[in-house]
C-alpha cells in the first residue's frame, strides 16, 4: 500500500469529483432520453453502480501504485474509447431507425450495465494512481467521488426522462454522439495530451 502523506481536502476532492462523475452524467443523460429505465428501481441500480464503479476505481489505481498501473495505462483509453463508441454508435442508430431499440432490455442490467460503468469510470484509475504517486490518502476522495457520481446519474436520468418524453428518439441521437465525444476525448486526452 502506498505510504500517506497529507489529505487532499474536501474542495479539491470535490473537483475532482465532478470532473470524474461528467462521463456518468453524459451516459445518464442519454440513458434517460431512451426512456429504458424509467422505473427507480433501475435508475437508482445504474446511479448507484455508476458511483461504486467511479469512486473503486481511484482505490484500485492508489492500491496498485506504480506496479500494474503502467501496464494498464497503455491501453486503458482504448478500451474505454472502444466500450462507449459501441454504445454510442448503437444509440446513432436506433435513433437513425424508427423500428430500431438501442437497448433490448434494461441497460441498468447485465453486460450492458457492467461495460457502461467501466468505460465511464476506467479514467478514475489514472487519478488515485497519480494520488499514490504524490503520497495523497484515497479513501476520502473516494467516498466523494461515488456520493458525486450517484447524486450526478441521478440527475441525468432524470433530465434526459424529460427530454425523452419531449423530443423521442432524436435524443438517442444525441446522446450517442454525446458518448462519441466523450469516447474520443479520452483518447485524445491519452494520445496527445
Amino acid at each position: 500500500m502506498p505510504p500517506e502523506k497529507n489529505n487532499l481536502g474536501f474542495t479539491a476532492s470535490l473537483f475532482i469529483a465532478a470532473g470524474l462523475a461528467m462521463d456518468a452524467f453524459a451516459v445518464s443523460l442519454g440513458i434517460g432520453a431512451t426512456r429504458k429505465a424509467v422505473d427507480s428501481r433501475a435508475r437508482f441500480r445504474l446511479a448507484f453502480h455508476f458511483g461504486i464503479f467511479q469512486g473503486l476505481m481511484p482505490i484500485l489505481g492508489w492500491l496498485a501504485g506504480s506496479t500494474i498501473a503502467r501496464y494498464i495505462e497503455k491501453f486503458d483509453h482504448w478500451v474505454a474509447f472502444g466500450l462507449l463508441a459501441y454504445v454510442g454508435v448503437s444509440m446513432i442508430r436506433s435513433g437513425l431507425n424508427p423500428d430500431m431499440e438501442i437497448y433490448k432490455e434494461n441497460p441498468s442490467k447485465g453486460k450492458t450495465l457492467m461495460m457502461l460503468c467501466v468505460a465511464t469510470s476506467i479514467d478514475a484509475m489514472a487519478v488515485g494512481l497519480s494520488m499514490a504517486m504524490i503520497q495523497v490518502s484515497v479513501w476520502a476522495p473516494a467516498a466523494i467521488i461515488t456520493v458525486v457520481t450517484i447524486a450526478l446519474s441521478a440527475f441525468g436520468l432524470a433530465v434526459g426522462g424529460k427530454l425523452g418524453e419531449k423530443f423521442g428518439k432524436r435524443m438517442e441521437i444525441l446522446g450517442g454522439l454525446v458518448l462519441l465525444g466523450i469516447g474520443l476525448r479520452i483518447l485524445y486526452t491519452h494520445l496527445v495530451g
